[in-house]
């Protein structure tokens, strides 16, 4: 699933494989949690996470793996040692696995991500 068409977060995790549903709910209730003051909306097929109509936050269930997209670059440089020796791409930490989602590392950057607002990449 790399593109859904579902028209809200509930629709998207009831359509996701059954094998991640839990985790991506884990995702979605941490997003819920530490982003006061955001907008849960879907966008380009996924569920993101907007402040002042500008998506900051996202994340989707991929062919290989889980992503978790920080479109902050303040926040990854802020963070840089310890995403590290995670798989990351430019803005988007992937998981292989569902039980190698590091929960701690997103909630760190999500209470980050809340803690000012930012350029968005």
């Amino acid at each position: 699933m790399v593109r859904s068409s579902a028209d809200d977060v509930d629709g998207y995790l009831a359509e996701v494989p059954e094998g991640r549903r839990d985790a991506l709910a884990r995702l979605r209730q941490l997003c819920r949690a530490e982003l006061k003051g955001f907008n849960e909306v879907m966008a380009y097929g996924m569920p993101a996470y907007e402040r002042d109509g500008a998506a900051e936050i996202a994340f989707a269930s991929q062919k290989q793996y889980i992503s978790f997209y920080l479109m902050r670059s303040d926040v990854r440089e802020a963070f840089e040692e310890r995403l590290a020796g995670q798989d990351m791409g430019k803005g988007c930490l992937r998981f292989r696995k569902p039980g190698s989602i590091d929960f701690d590392l997103v909630r760190d950057l999500l209470r980050a991500t809340a803690a000012a607002p930012g350029r968005v990449c």
